[in-house]
């Protein structure tokens, strides 16, 4: 099911259902028992982008740290739970998949997702998702007597009815590892002393470090040779496109893309570029690799599973990417990477690692996507990101590449 049908039908059936759910709530509440002193067995409703997960490692940690990882369980779409189970966070039958292949399969599991949660004994829900009408239904249907969750005080969000138990408003101002940091820490405290959080400065734990097996680091290295027609592989730089249909205003425009490849190839003979991407934008790089039309370009999307992406990282020098999941889990591997920024902000979601090299043009309409409004936005032309410019990127690809390989024959 395609990214806009999702948020489409979060849209039209969420809100209703977050209103019947309420008024079903509201009757009900007088005869529950009251929920226990402390959580016991805990649920992370965090469905959609594995970047994010990244970002929410250290609040993964409290949790476990907390309740033990045998009594956390987190709730996530099938094809994004690679990077919680690379993670190794919590164990991996304790990961509760919902496949996205089509509305029927969507609801389906989420009634299997429901039942395993009654039958594991969920006491506590945390929602990940911000203002999601699919991940609040579904922490209020866990069962749990704890929800906690971002409320719309004041219509500053989407509309969720009254589901959690724990309602805390949301600050846009906040970084994504304290956003959601803030979530966890409000599960402990007594549902009368929200929203109001003093928490202070709260300690960020690095999500470890991706370590590849000898074995995967030839395997990868043989598929890069072979693409390149090569016996050895040459220093890679690769070039995150996003074809896809993710969030279109993200994208820098690809003919800027095709053009820093030229100047790339241009400035070090000894360079290969290789394009990334999903196998449903496996196509659409082919295109751009034709248009840069060298041989020392190749296209590694749908070449590769997620792991060997990973690995593939390991054996690459630079990465610059649109905002994006890429952006976040490749600095789980030794690449630096330059990370592109328009709608959304890096102050919220720019990755911390010091190999991280952010752009962001910062005009008066950006960001113009965020939790409030659903990730929408009425633009139709993103200034935000043609406002970053070949020159600059081509630039900080060229000082950081030269450092690195500096630095490898200081080493060597």
């Amino acid at each position: 099911m395609e990214v806009t049908t999702m948020r489409v039908v979060d849209r039209w059936l969420g809100t209703p259902a977050c209103a019947i759910l309420t008024l079903v709530r509201r009757l009900t509440d007088p005869f529950r028992r009251p929920p226990a002193d402390k959580p016991r067995r805990i649920l992370i409703v965090k469905l959609a982008e594995q970047g994010a997960t990244v970002l929410a490692y250290s609040s993964l940690r409290r949790v476990v740290e907390a309740v033990g990882r045998e009594n956390v369980f987190v709730a996530v779409f099938a094809e994004n739970r690679f990077i919680l189970d690379l993670l190794h966070v919590i164990p991996p039958e304790n990961v509760i998949t919902l496949r996205t292949t089509g509305l029927a399969r969507v609801m389906l599991d989420a009634f299997g997702a429901i039942r395993r949660c009654h039958r594991e004994g969920i006491d506590s829900a945390v929602d990940f998702e911000f203002f999601a009408h699919a991940s609040a239904i579904l922490a209020y249907l866990s069962g749990a007597s704890r929800r906690v969750g971002y409320h719309s005080f004041a219509g500053e969000g989407a509309y969720r009815g009254d589901l959690f138990t724990h309602r805390l408003v949301y600050n846009a101002r906040l970084h994504a590892v304290e956003v959601f940091r803030v979530l966890v820490e409000a599960l402990f405290l007594p549902p009368e002393r929200l929203p109001v959080l003093d928490l202070g400065r709260l300690d960020e734990e690095p999500a470890p470090p991706f370590e590849p097996t000898a074995e995967e680091l030839l395997e990868v290295s043989e598929i890069a040779n072979r693409l390149l027609d090569r016996s050895q592989q040459p220093p890679l730089i690769l070039l995150n496109v996003n074809t896809g249909d993710l969030l279109p205003l993200r994208r820098w425009p690809t003919e800027r893309y095709v053009e820093l490849a030229h100047r790339i190839l241009e400035r070090y003979p000894e360079v290969a570029i290789g394009l990334t991407g999903s196998p449903d934008e496996a196509a659409g790089a082919q295109r751009v690799a034709d248009t840069i039309g060298s041989e020392r370009c190749v296209n590694f999307g749908g070449q590769t599973t997620l792991r060997q992406l990973l690995v593939l990282y390991c054996l690459s020098e630079v990465m610059v990417t649109n905002d994006s999941g890429p952006a976040h889990y490749s600095n789980l591997t030794p690449i630096d990477v330059i990370a592109l920024f328009g709608p959304e902000t890096p102050a919220a979601f720019g990755s911390r690692s010091p190999r991280s090299h952010i752009f962001w043009a910062g005009i008066d309409c950006s960001p113009c996507v965020n939790a409030f409004n659903d990730r929408w936005s009425p633009c139709t032309d993103n200034v935000c990101m043609q406002r970053i410019t070949v020159d600059q990127v081509f630039e900080r690809v060229c000082e950081v590449y030269e450092m690195r390989r500096t630095s490898a024959t200081g080493q060597g």
